[in-house]
């Protein structure tokens, strides 16, 4: 299954509560994407705050063009719940330390 975003409200600061294709919803702190050219101008919340989801992307998307993964997004939101844990490290956003040779 795909994970795309039905539903997003800019809550406060960075943070957005956003509902997924999967039935699932809650807030995402969006604070540590907004590096880069194409985020840089987000840290205004006035143009945070004018987010909006795109029916076509399925994901959040702002007037200046930039837009998140919705698996990125979905991310922030459960990255404390271990059930996920896996899902988030075959996703490349968690990485297993126990692999790094140096680790004992």
């Amino acid at each position: 299954m795909f994970l795309h975003i039905t539903n997003a409200r800019y809550v406060e600061g960075y943070k957005v509560e956003v509902s997924f294709n999967n039935g699932r919803k809650g807030i995402a702190d969006l604070s540590d994407a907004l590096e880069g050219p194409m985020f840089e101008p987000l840290r205004n919340c006035s143009i945070f705050s004018a987010l909006t989801v795109d029916r076509e992307l399925e994901t959040i998307v702002w007037p200046n063009g930039a837009d998140l993964a919705p698996e990125y997004i979905y991310f922030q939101v459960f990255k404390d719940d271990p059930e996920l844990q896996p899902q988030f490290k075959r996703w490349g956003y968690i990485k297993d330390l126990s692999d790094c040779p140096h680790r004992r």
